[in-house]
């Protein structure tokens, strides 16, 4: 499903994705809100039909905030939440000509990698739906692989758009820290957020970076970074590209299956005339990328969401005074999932602790980020398999528990969250009917060498625009 296979016809686009969009929520349970489309069709009608997306049908993860159109983070606590204005990127897609359909389903508060612990319920796998999308974008993720929208808007703080682009068999991309604004994101953990989306192709991920990028005074953490005709400067010669292969991840992974498609694909892209080697990064440090990544998101998330209290907006549980109404609604407005970071996240903020945890986890990011930075230095990006397993059933699903086989091979993506550079995945092949992936990332705001090696890998693979309906 191409952007560029769109008509101009707006109510035929629109239809037609509203009725796949309600056969898709019976199987697969994503989406949170359907958006009514009617006024958006009057106003996208009054605009150029040359615009990039015109007419075309879009999805919201639903901790993107959406003018007077709810707005939950699948948490019960914002449950009856109406935001009065919209997300800076809503406006690019508006200003673009695109037309909302749905608000997406989502772990709660952007917290999991399952998609499990969302207020509506688990989200399923479009290739089985007996298994899990990924997480937290899982929502958009399904809906883009089950062929229902071209595009899909998501956030990664850990690897929120990447896991479930791996699982699910589509184009997940998280750009640079700072290239898209985040104003009217619902946050995470603010140092390590990112606003990126899902398609099914490396052509339409470029082209919504140019869409969807740009400074914005909004957000004080936006970047100056000039945006680029991504899309039109798309070139896949790789010959002489450096790429680095992540030993570290590859090595862990127990599933030959996984292994022999990575190598086989590295031996397609060497063929192209890429410089491929496999490097080692110091096991202990990447070890150390799951326990860090938690006290640091989960501090920032303590912060970022005291203001969800039952008092000044969302849901609110009565009590006898105004400490037992916060209580009683944060008790019952959060699962159990969510309170319980948010007791790690405290914990690691007492002011007894903050030397021995948070500022010692903040150090230990820096050091982790220098390392990484030293191996984008000398090549062009680093490259390794986005999960060391096909999407799995939720009682098998890692979560975060510190095993040894699956501590770095599941958690490696946090990497371009903490130094904040560019990372893409992409699927690389199926193992049992379901879809296995790639990620790649390079250096900061360098996209365009991300995006041209990227559609590189596509050529090679043969799976460009593959959903769930062109495979079966």
């Amino acid at each position: 499903m191409r952007l560029s296979d769109f008509s101009k016809d707006i109510e035929k686009n629109v239809d037609l994705s509203v009725s796949k969009l309600n056969d898709a929520q019976k199987k697969l349970n994503a989406i949170v809100t359907m958006i009514e489309p009617d006024e958006q069709i009057k106003e996208v009608k009054e605009k150029d039909p040359a615009l990039p997306l015109y007419g075309i049908p879009v999805a919201i993860k639903d901790n993107i905030t959406t003018k007077n159109i709810r707005t939950t983070a699948s948490s019960r606590i914002l449950d009856n939440y109406v935001p009065v204005y919209d997300a800076t990127v809503i406006k690019k897609l508006k200003e673009a000509g695109a037309v909302m359909v749905a608000k997406t389903s989502m772990d709660e508060l952007g917290m999991g990698g399952t998609n499990l612990n969302a207020y509506t319920g688990k989200v399923n796998n479009p290739y089985d739906v007996k298994r899990i999308s990924g997480g937290s974008s899982g929502g958009s993720a399904a809906l883009v692989a089950q062929g229902v929208v071209p595009v899909a808007l998501g956030t990664d703080t850990g690897d929120s758009i990447r896991k479930p682009a791996a699982y699910c068999g589509v184009v997940g991309f998280k750009p640079t820290y700072g290239r898209i604004s985040r104003y009217g994101v619902i946050p995470y953990a603010s140092s390590l957020d990112h606003v990126g989306y899902f398609t099914t192709n490396i052509v339409d991920a470029a082209r919504m970076l140019s869409i969807l990028a740009g400074r914005d005074d909004h957000d004080m953490t936006s970047s100056y970074e000039p945006v680029d005709d991504y899309e039109k400067k798309l070139n896949s010669d790789i010959k002489g590209k450096k790429i680095a292969v992540l030993e570290n991840v590859m090595s862990s992974i127990q599933d030959e299956r996984i292994i022999q498609n990575f190598n086989e694909l590295v031996e397609k892209l060497e063929k192209r005339g890429a410089i491929v080697e496999r490097i080692q990064l110091d096991d202990a440090l990447l070890q150390t990328l799951l326990p860090v990544y938690l006290i640091i998101a989960n501090a920032e998330a303590c912060a970022n969401h005291s203001n969800l209290d039952g008092v000044r907006f969302g849901m609110r549980e009565e009590g006898k005074d105004l400490e037992e109404i916060m209580i009683n609604s944060r008790t019952k407005g959060f699962s159990s999932a969510v309170r319980k970071r948010f007791v790690l996240g405290s914990y690691s903020l007492f002011v007894e602790n903050q030397d021995k945890l948070f500022r010692k986890a903040q150090k230990v990011r820096r050091v982790i980020v220098n390392e990484f930075k030293k191996v984008l230095d000398e090549y062009d990006c680093v490259m390794a398999s986005a999960a060391s397993t096909i999407a799995p059933h939720p009682e098998e699903s890692v979560g975060e528990k510190m095993s040894d086989t699956y501590l770095v091979a599941e958690n490696f993506m946090v990497l371009g969250n903490m130094s904040g550079y560019p990372s893409l995945t992409l699927p690389s092949g199926f193992v049992e009917g379901c879809p296995i992936g790639i990620n790649v990332t390079a250096k900061a705001f360098d996209e365009q060498t991300l995006l041209n090696i990227c559609k590189a890998v596509e050529e090679e693979t043969g799976l460009e625009n593959v959903t769930v309906e062109v495979q079966r």
